[in-house]
């Protein structure tokens, strides 16, 4: 992540650390009741590390991770909705676990004016998610790629919003060099300070294109190297329609299926 990003992401972590002290110790509990929830919302375009952010903090923090999405807490059925609202809110109280709410503009999207039943009852639904998210004492993370979408009263409702960018060259180094784990069998030669510099690629992207690669290494049983990177690569702008442009692997060209 970026330095502007780093730095709000460690004063989020001062706050969590400092949440008790604070709201309990220096009462401020007792003149800001609702205060006691922190809601953060993580925006960007898709593939900016908003879901690998969550996963690292969770993991910092010693937290599990709840995940709620539209599809889980939108039912057709009248009132079955605030029951999974309130279902999502409650486990996350019994297992002191973080909120993770991906895709949240369809959540808490802005409300609509009153033309029918349907939108008065999406209108009612939003207000009490809202009101769950402010009574919540506890952690909220949210992520969207629509952060216009939110409506203003949950905006005003959120602790701090970051808005996440596309890695540069040093971010992308430290994802080519860290996501895998210390135990994978990766061949010390392969220059991933070039792949950093020359590909501008997401934290997605290179996340799957390394698990692509370890996955042809051990069906070779054999440490990764950078030919499987290389294939990996291809396959992952195959599937996303983007074209390969040969002469940008250099050195490594030699290791790309025909295409």
């Amino acid at each position: 992540v970026s330095g502007a990003v780093r730095e709000q992401l460690d004063v989020l972590r001062s706050r969590m650390k400092n949440h008790d002290l604070l709201y309990r110790q220096w009462g401020l509990c007792d003149i800001d009741p609702m205060g006691r929830h922190t809601a953060f919302n993580l925006y960007g375009p898709p593939g900016t590390g908003k879901t690998m952010c969550v996963e690292v903090l969770a993991a910092e923090w010693g937290m599990p991770i709840i995940d709620v999405n539209y599809a889980e807490i939108e039912s057709k059925y009248v009132g079955d909705t605030g029951k999974n609202i309130v279902a999502a809110f409650a486990a996350a109280k019994e297992q002191n676990a973080l909120l993770f709410f991906d895709e949240a503009d369809a959540l808490f999207a802005k409300r609509t004016e009153v033309s029918g039943s349907n939108d008065r009852y999406s209108n009612s639904e939003t207000a009490y998610l809202l009101q769950k998210v402010e009574e919540y004492d506890g952690m909220s993370i949210l992520a969207t790629n629509l952060y216009a979408n939110f409506d203003p009263a949950f905006l005003r409702r959120i602790t701090y919003s970051v808005h996440m960018e596309s890695p540069d060259e040093e971010a992308r180094y430290a994802l080519w060099t860290g996501i895998l784990p210390a135990e994978a069998e990766v061949d010390p030669q392969i220059d991933f300070r070039f792949l950093a510099d020359t590909f501008e690629l997401s934290g997605s992207n290179i996340k799957a294109i390394l698990y692509s690669a370890a996955y042809m290494a051990g069906s070779e049983s054999a440490p990764m190297g950078i030919g499987h990177v290389v294939r990996a690569m291809q396959y992952e702008y195959r599937k996303l329609g983007m074209y390969v442009d040969v002469s940008q692997f250099g050195p490594y060209a030699s290791y790309l299926a025909p295409q």
